[in-house]
């Protein structure tokens, strides 16, 4: 991919439980119509979970989780194959499966190698890139754990530190994710907005996971349902400090922020 325009990442949730409902697909026709409008939209890549990792979420079995998936990427599969497609799981079962079962072409894993520590061995096996993820604790412990004295160092530090062992594993396709949202407070979460270039000193495409979260609702006193003005906002400022990717539930705004970023840009010179 050429990352010098970014791209749109579309969350397709085949969840009953994901916290913006408005998200949430129940049906393989659900999922059809929510894909085919991403698709209209102008996407770019595909990112479809099955499993919530908003806190107090019900926990599912990989089984389960697997299940879900399988219909959403039948249904993709079908819409969109010319789409790339990424998973959120933080599984190495699951990861294997889909990859194998559905040649899927990204593995989006929250966990960054801590929840399930094969997961990253099943990357470096299947050859697929990998978005990796700032997290501390799990969905359920996470924000008891946003003790830091500097954030954006500190996530730097223990990205660069599994970077490193990912290359030696032979996993050469890496993506930066900061972990909006995961252990981390909402004026943690704004300092590394303002200091996402940072991140793209790294040298990998920078993923920024912003959408209708609480950083957008809490600060303006609304709900995630009312959140979409807030995630656009966001995500021009993520795009101006280096983002590659925006992950959104929104493709079409999300569509339009990245043209008028580009413009932008291009009026520099």
């Amino acid at each position: 991919m050429d990352f010098r325009v970014p791209k749109v990442m579309g969350i397709v949730n085949a969840t009953p439980d994901s916290f913006y409902k408005g998200s949430r697909t129940s049906s393989a026709a659900d999922i059809r119509t929510r894909v085919a409008g991403m698709v209209a939209d102008g996407v770019d890549i595909l990112d479809v979970g099955g499993y919530s990792s908003r806190p107090g979420a019900t926990d599912v079995s990989a089984t389960e989780e697997y299940s879900r998936l399988a219909v959403a990427l039948e249904v993709i599969r079908d819409v969109a194959p010319d789409i790339p497609v990424s998973v959120d799981t933080f599984r190495a079962s699951v990861a294997r499966r889909c990859v194998e079962e559905w040649n899927v072409d990204i593995i989006n894993d929250i966990g960054g190698g801590t929840l399930d520590p094969e997961i990253q061995q099943a990357v470096a096996d299947m050859r697929v890139a990998y978005v990796l993820m700032h997290l501390r604790g799990n969905p359920s412990t996470m924000q008891s754990l946003t003790d830091y004295a500097d954030v954006t160092a500190e996530v730097i530090t223990d990205l660069s530190k599994k970077t490193y062992e990912l290359r030696g594993m032979g996993v050469n396709d890496i993506i930066i994710d900061p972990g909006f949202g995961f252990a981390k407070t909402v004026e943690q979460n704004f300092r590394l907005l303002d200091e996402l270039g940072e991140f793209v000193k790294m040298g990998m495409p920078v993923l920024a996971g912003i959408s209708r979260k609480t950083m957008i609702w809490r600060t303006l006193g609304i709900t995630p349902d009312e959140s979409l003005g807030g995630t656009v906002a966001l995500d021009a400022i993520a795009i101006d400090r280096g983002a590659n990717i925006i992950r959104v539930h929104d493709v079409r705004p999300a569509v339009q922020t990245v043209r008028l970023m580009t413009a932008l840009r291009e009026s520099r010179g």
